[in-house]
């Protein structure tokens, strides 16, 4: 039997949260797959509320069924450092989330 193909929530979905329980609506750049997980890719706005400013952060989120849960954040003024979660420090996809990350990135700011 055949299972239908599976798409990412849609971001403006009421019950669609980010692994940090906000909106997925907020700061969403895109999403893609590998395998039965999806990725999606949010930019969190620097807080200029404090002294010094923080930085703008990326946060990755992975679902694979369970509900979204961090993969890495990054710092925007530090893209080939970034803070990997838990199991996902030093796993062989980590190349290519990066790689998938720049791109999401770099499209969002073509637009």
């Amino acid at each position: 039997m055949d299972r239908p193909i599976e798409r990412a929530k849609d971001p403006k979905d009421r019950y669609n949260l980010r692994s940090d329980g906000e909106p997925g609506i907020d700061g969403h750049l895109g999403w893609f797959r590998r395998g039965p997980a999806v990725f999606t890719l949010y930019e969190i706005p620097a807080d200029r509320s404090c002294y010094p400013n923080t930085p703008a952060v990326y946060l990755l989120d992975c679902d694979d069924g369970v509900g979204p849960h961090e993969v890495c954040r990054i710092e925007s003024d530090a893209m080939d450092d970034p803070i990997w979660n838990g199991a996902w420090k030093n796993d062989e996809w980590c190349p290519w989330l990066l790689k998938q990350i720049r791109a999401l990135i770099a499209a969002s700011r073509d637009t």
